[in-house]
């Protein structure tokens, strides 16, 4: 599977500085001045790439992101099939999404952040994601552990799937019931896409 080329490691003093910002006081609490200072750059440095916090807070969630999904992936090990590596990779990037420090502080704080990137519109992360998949089933359908079909549609089928997943998560499951933990429902997750994905 291609790597995309853009993972937390990216040093960037201002994105940085915005997550710790977001992580101590949330997005509505953070101002440009905060970022400024703790990144030791002026506002000014700021408003010539970001017009405010919430498009700096973008590129900062895309950066986050997609070094998490990335970061799941497993590498290639001789023998085993593109299908079984993918449906490691998305099960694992479910569960490290939900464990992310920034991840729950904005789903805790300012949820709202999210919302246009579940109704109305695909955002950078949501792209880069799609192009990640839709790489790795065209892998799979040479291989022929994967299901042939219309990479780019099942990408999107895939990534709604795993969305749903790492959003809602925690409205379904009752951690006191083993058979509703969240652990049973991640091993329900790889039983769907094993099925949806299986030719």
């Amino acid at each position: 599977m291609t790597p995309i080329r853009h993972n937390s490691s990216d040093s960037d003093p201002v994105l940085d500085a915005v997550r710790d910002c977001v992580l101590a006081v949330g997005v509505r609490r953070t101002t440009l001045t905060d970022v400024a200072r703790r990144a030791g750059v002026s506002r000014m440095t700021l408003y010539r790439r970001w017009p405010d916090v919430r498009t700096l807070v973008g590129d900062l969630m895309t950066r986050e992101w997609i070094a998490v999904a990335t970061g799941a992936m497993p590498g290639r090990r001789p023998g085993t099939a593109t299908r079984a590596l993918l449906v490691d990779g998305l099960v694992a990037g479910v569960a490290a999404f939900r464990a992310h420090p920034l991840f729950q502080k904005i789903v805790d704080v300012d949820p709202e952040l999210l919302l246009p990137y579940v109704l109305d519109r695909r955002g950078a992360t949501q792209d880069a994601l799609l192009a990640l998949l839709a790489d790795a089933l065209r892998e799979g359908h040479a291989d022929g552990s994967v299901r042939p079909d219309h990479a780019g549609r099942q990408a999107r089928a895939l990534l709604l799937l795993v969305q749903s997943y790492t959003l809602s998560l925690r409205t379904m499951t009752d951690e006191d019931d083993p058979e509703l933990s969240t652990g049973a429902f991640l091993a329900e997750l790889r039983t769907t896409l094993e099925r949806t994905l299986t030719p």
